[in-house]
């Protein structure tokens, strides 16, 4: 989260205080892609802060379960999400997170970012990453 923070909040004061001067210089047109991209990168920053790592919004998912032919994930909203179809994992070289995208019962594309910290111990998280490894 230290890190998200670190990226995200110098980006979006840079480029929000950038386009405030130009609002009020000369050329204003410079900044609408400013105000636009510092909101762009807020929304983001915010839904990865909030929604990923402090699991804060209602479609962060706070449990999985494993089954032969779908993974389950609980939502923090209770809502539960089968991934029956194109269930993919992929896993990231610090091995500090993975990735599971496929298709829901009713067809929707789904995408949920898991890290290391969002599970009790290491080895559950260790042991988690080992069986979804069949979906690679």
């Amino acid at each position: 989260m230290t890190w998200d923070l670190l990226l995200y909040v110098p980006t979006v004061v840079a480029l929000f205080s950038i386009g405030v001067k130009l609002w009020f210089g000369p050329n204003q047109t410079w900044a609408y892609m400013l105000f636009f991209m510092a909101s762009f990168f807020f929304i983001t920053g915010a839904n990865r802060v909030l929604g990923g790592r402090l699991m804060l919004l209602p479609g962060a998912p706070t449990a999985i379960e494993m089954g032969r032919q779908q993974v389950a994930l609980i939502l923090k909203s209770g809502q539960r999400v089968d991934l029956v179809k194109n269930v993919r994992y992929f896993s990231d070289y610090a091995g500090k997170s993975f990735g599971l995208s496929g298709m829901d019962v009713s067809g929707k594309k789904r995408q949920f970012v898991l890290h290391r910290g969002q599970f009790v111990s290491d080895s559950v998280f260790n042991d988690l990453r080992g069986l979804l490894a069949v979906y690679k």
